[in-house]
């Protein structure tokens, strides 16, 4: 894993294995609004050098090394077989939103921990039956869920599709559990509204992980409702962006004004 010691002038120094995510998810930096100073694979050095580079700079010294912290990178056990988390089951959720960017080395290639993986080890992961304080993933399997994102991936001009379509996967989860037999539109607009007020509050308590939950259930919902009403999502969405597409406005106030 590289590590990076990065700058916000004015501000801090701190140590993020993910800028990206750190910097400007969590703080809201933009590009060229921060540096890199330093980029390393020796977590050691990094973490002594943060607070080298604090005390020169003139910034508050952290009370810890990068190192000792508990979120700065999960403990796991890696086999020829399995991953193993070094927390339960209904523990794993908030440890891998601790860990984003987070990447480990098996024999069926390089993971990495981001929303999507995230998605789908908490539906594949299995407590050990050797210890209920750990959990676990097939390496195998889950090197599948990479290589169909390699297979999916469509460049053009500036665009690369990463993602394969889950709708299908959603449809199919919903309607083995009966969903499309018992369920209707009505209910599962409810259900939207309930999801939509998880993500206000997540969004008032800038509660990422939340926010993110939140989201991917209103997607989850909506597939379902246009499933209901016997129109798919994606004809939905193309339908949309056909509308969009042709627009033009301005932002105001946050806000994309569009003209008349």
């Amino acid at each position: 894993m590289t590590y990076v010691i990065y700058h916000i002038p004015g501000k801090k120094i701190g140590v993020t294995n993910n800028v990206k995510y750190r910097v400007e998810e969590q703080q809201g930096y933009n590009e060229g609004e921060y540096e890199i100073l330093i980029m390393s694979d020796d977590i050691d050095y990094v973490s002594h050098k943060e607070l080298e580079l604090q005390r020169e700079y003139g910034y508050k010294v952290d009370e810890k090394l990068y190192k000792q912290l508990k979120c700065n990178q999960m403990n796991i056990n890696v086999t020829e077989q399995t991953t193993t988390f070094p927390c339960p089951v209904n523990k794993l959720k908030g440890q891998l939103m601790d860990n984003l960017g987070m990447e480990w080395k098996t024999d069926h290639g390089f993971f990495e921990i981001n929303a999507t993986t995230i998605a789908w080890i908490m539906n594949n992961v299995k407590t050990s039956m050797y210890n209920e304080n750990r959990c676990y993933v097939y390496n195998k399997a889950f090197a599948k869920l990479k290589q169909a994102f390699e297979d999916n991936c469509c460049e053009t001009d500036d665009c690369c599709q990463r993602y394969p379509n889950v709708f299908n996967d959603i449809r199919q989860w919903a309607d083995e559990r009966g969903l499309y037999d018992k369920g209707d539109a009505k209910t599962q607009y409810l259900k939207l509204m309930e999801e939509a007020g998880e993500l206000g509050r997540a969004l008032l308590k800038d509660d990422l992980p939340e926010q993110i939950d939140a989201i991917g259930d209103m997607v989850v919902v909506l597939t379902n409702l246009a499933e209901l009403i016997d129109v798919p999502i994606e004809e939905c969405i193309e339908s949309a962006y056909e509308v969009i597409s042709k627009r033009t406005g301005k932002m105001v106030n946050g806000t994309f004004v569009k003209n008349n």
